[in-house]
């Protein structure tokens, strides 16, 4: 597994991680043995870093990945997010069972809590408590991310980047983050499981997966962007992959300092994203897939209006 560095002083990490969200449900019925046996053979492959917030299952996912985490604990960055920073350090740090999180979010900005305040406090849990190693800010605006950066050094900014979704990184954020030193963690690589080409109507989702209410698996918009992706699984077939894996390799292809945290609670598709790590894309490879998936063309935001509204852009 390639490495890459999350910031200008910052740890090495796998180029593709972990993200263990669905593990605890959103994404049809959660499977906890299959899921603790894909944290272990990530682990195993050398996907050492593996990213939960305390907001997933209001804590079970934590839970969930907690025992293997301490059983595992030097061979896992873990990355975890919250919104109240000080007290809910306490409660992550006990239900995962560790002394010491690697990464530490703010997992959404508040906005009635001017951004310098919340870095502030985090700051002091890595400067006076020991808790956190690292720290991390997700779904901000690049002034927003400015702003915290010059209270503690931001180590990571985590945005969903994919070939479906280009407008959230590429342009002005990804300017800043370069200019100041901050890596990209790319959550939602796969379009979130578009991009694999498992899903071929929303037949295929489970009666309560979270993506019924995205629009971009609503009817009127899902044909189109399946037509976007039957031209993805046709640029792989030359390349040698799966279409996921190129969706993979695209992102990675972005910049060093881009690394993909894509989803799973399945051992195979686990290998297989982790196999991604070792496609590298020709110029012309990595033309061919931006053409079959051109920026704009996704019918559909990625998340509900509702969701939209918590994030920064």
């Amino acid at each position: 597994m390639r490495v890459r560095k999350l910031g200008v002083d910052g740890p090495q990490v796998p180029a593709i991680g972990l993200g263990c969200m669905g593990m605890s449900g959103g994404y049809g019925q959660p499977d906890d043995p299959e899921s603790i046996r894909t944290l272990h053979r990530a682990l195993d492959l050398g996907v050492s870093h593996l990213d939960t917030a305390d907001m997933y299952d209001l804590g079970g996912n934590e839970q969930l990945i907690g025992p293997v985490v301490a059983a595992r604990r030097d061979e896992v960055f873990l990355a975890t997010k919250s919104g109240w920073v000080k007290q809910a350090c306490d409660e992550s740090l006990r239900r995962l069972g560790i002394d010491t999180i690697d990464l530490y979010y703010a997992h959404r900005r508040n906005p009635d809590t001017p951004v310098e305040e919340t870095v502030a406090a985090m700051a002091e849990l890595v400067v006076a408590a020991g808790k956190v190693r690292y720290l991390g800010i997700s779904e901000v605006s690049p002034a927003t991310l400015r702003a915290a950066h010059a209270v503690h050094p931001i180590a990571a900014v985590q945005l969903e980047y994919s070939l479906f979704t280009r407008n959230v990184v590429e342009g002005e954020m990804l300017a800043t983050c370069r200019e100041l030193g901050i890596a990209v963690v790319a959550y939602s690589p796969v379009g979130r499981g578009m991009l694999t080409g498992t899903v071929t109507s929303r037949d295929d989702l489970a009666e309560r997966d979270a993506r019924r209410t995205a629009p971009r698996f609503a009817e009127e918009n899902l044909g189109r962007n399946l037509a976007l992706v039957a031209a993805l699984r046709s640029v792989a077939a030359e390349i040698g992959c799966t279409p996921a894996q190129a969706a993979l390799a695209w992102v990675l292809a972005q910049g060093e300092d881009i690394v993909a945290i894509p989803g799973t609670k399945r051992v195979g598709y686990l290998v297989e994203n982790a196999a991604a790590g070792a496609v590298v894309l020709a110029d012309d490879q990595l033309a061919r897939l931006s053409a079959a998936v051109p920026a704009g063309s996704v019918a559909g935001d990625r998340v509900p209006e509702s969701a939209l509204r918590l994030t920064g852009h």
